[in-house]
């Protein structure tokens, strides 16, 4: 087994030694100034090839897509300002609506207190004219009775006067110096 192993050894050292000293030189390929112009060719050609479907295929692609976003969100802020200036004018008929809504209740109510107030008033007045009617009529009735009870009182201090005096004198005073005496004590 150790001779095996030797014999491995020899031979991974043989060939480490033959791809040392083989054709090819110590440089890396893409340093060696040899191959430089192919080099240099093979990149202008991919470069070329690349700028070709860069510029002929994906940026078309790309900026179609960018457009279409730019009318998509274009095209969303002109329906918003759409909807935004439909719910402003929509709010200003509200409002407006209100207003007039709230001036009318004001009016109505306005007027209804001045038809209460009217009826109220008129009422009033109908019921102080039948007072007025009514007073006046107590008024005769007082003054009418008032009357009557003077005229009573007249005969009755008459009467009086003429009973008291023939108790104090003892004689019938005449009728007549009796009244005049009556009549003047009521005038006063």
């Amino acid at each position: 087994m150790a001779e095996s192993h030797g014999e491995a050894k020899g031979q991974n050292a043989g060939g480490h030694t033959e791809a040392d000293g083989g054709a090819h030189g110590g440089t890396f390929p893409p340093f060696d100034s040899s191959n430089f112009a192919s080099q240099l060719v093979s990149l202008a050609i991919a470069f070329v090839a690349l700028y070709v479907i860069v510029s002929r295929i994906a940026l078309p692609r790309v900026g179609g897509t960018i457009d279409a976003r730019q009318n998509k969100i274009e095209g969303d802020l002109a329906q918003a300002q759409k909807l935004k200036d439909e719910s402003d004018a929509a709010l200003k008929a509200y409002e407006s609506e209100l207003a007039n809504a709230r001036a009318r209740a004001q009016a109505i109510g306005n007027e209804t207190r001045e038809k209460l107030n009217a009826a109220s008033e008129a009422e009033r007045k109908a019921l102080e004219d039948k007072l007025a009617v009514k007073l006046a009529d107590a008024e005769k009735q007082i003054a009418a009775t008032r009357a009557s009870a003077m005229s009573n009182v007249r005969g009755i201090a008459a009467d009086a006067a003429g009973a008291i005096v023939q108790r104090l004198a003892g004689v019938s005073p005449d009728a007549n110096a009796v009244n005049s005496a009556v009549d003047a004590s009521l005038k006063g």
